[in-house]
């Protein structure tokens, strides 16, 4: 099969086009044959080598694909021909992957296979970030970072769903269309305004909730758009530069630092995490939410696609379609 291997460490040119064998699935897997891999910034993390328990090369990254059953292990409860999306560890760079049956859903309702590469990574980091570990409720404001990227599309709707005032910033006025589009109430192009100022002039004490996947100035100038006793989740650092935090900003103003990350979140307590499952299949189904997908890529255009994300042209979801 064919699939994309990143060879070293670095930059783009360390992912090529490789021939690998078809992976057997072994008891409590199964093997889906891939139409479409989402893309995520963690990939490009893993990439230059910059991702804390990331794999070593050569390997084959991707960690969410969509596509058909079209091989089953023992004790495996879904059928062959399924529809389905699933979270894996690796390999979703390929026209094959292995993949857990515990982390292997469905595809709701008429969604296509590029939208659903663009749902597990996605909205289960923006659900988690708002509700299971942000404690978002109805009437509260949020400030998310980067709005019209993957998992700020899919945190505006939420929020917006919930009934929270949506504060969103992005870089150009089409991205701040599309977050508008989908719910955000006070657009903010982070290039031309003061996000903290822009928050402060339309409330009277700040937000109550920031989701920043940026890091660098971003977290520690979140703080000052957040209210007394406010929450601000961290679950990335797309910046390249991790966010560094005042210990003492935060004790005066009785704040709180919050970390998400999916990966480890699965592994040591998965019930949280997958609590924002049957919500957001309903959500999905029913059509309330929908997947952004920005650019789709030939599996061979891997690198074009990394090159695409990085250099902050895309919303929504990157795919790309072995």
């Amino acid at each position: 099969m064919d699939a994309i291997e990143v060879t070293e460490f670095g930059g783009r040119e360390g992912l090529s086009v490789t021939e690998r064998a078809v992976p057997e699935p072994g008891p409590g897997q199964l093997r889906i044959e891939v139409e479409a891999a989402g893309i995520n910034f963690a990939d490009i993390m893993q990439r230059r080598g910059h991702y804390e328990g990331g794999p070593e090369p050569p390997y084959v990254p991707g960690m969410e694909v969509a596509g058909r059953i079209d091989a089953v292990g023992e004790d495996v409860g879904l059928d062959e021909g399924d529809r389905v999306v699933a979270l894996v560890d690796e390999g979703g760079y390929a026209e094959y992957a292995l993949a857990d049956p515990q982390l292997t859903f469905p595809i709701p309702g008429e969604m296509s296979l590029t939208e659903a590469a663009g749902f597990p990574v996605q909205f289960l980091t923006a659900h988690n970030c708002l509700f299971e570990w942000g404690e978002l409720e109805g009437e509260e404001s949020v400030l998310i970072h980067a709005a019209a990227g993957g998992v700020g599309t899919a945190a505006v709707q939420l929020a917006s769903r919930a009934g929270a005032e949506v504060f969103g910033t992005a870089s150009t006025a089409e991205k701040l269309g599309l977050a508008e589009r989908l719910g955000c109430d006070h657009p903010i192009n982070y290039t031309e305004d003061d996000f903290v100022e822009a928050v402060h002039a339309e409330t009277e004490h700040g937000v109550d909730l920031v989701l920043d996947g940026v890091g660098g100035d971003t977290s520690s100038e979140s703080l000052d758009a957040l209210r007394q006793f406010g929450r601000m989740v961290v679950y990335g650092a797309a910046s390249g530069r991790p966010g560094s935090l005042s210990t003492s900003d935060l004790l005066f103003a009785n704040q709180r630092a919050i970390g998400y990350h999916l990966g480890r979140g699965l592994v040591h307590e998965p019930q949280r995490v997958m609590a924002a499952v049957p919500d957001l299949q309903e959500g999905l189904a029913s059509g309330d939410l929908e997947v952004i997908v920005g650019e789709t890529f030939a599996l061979a255009d891997a690198a074009a696609a990394h090159e695409h994300i990085e250099s902050r042209a895309s919303s929504g979801k990157v795919v790309l379609e072995p």
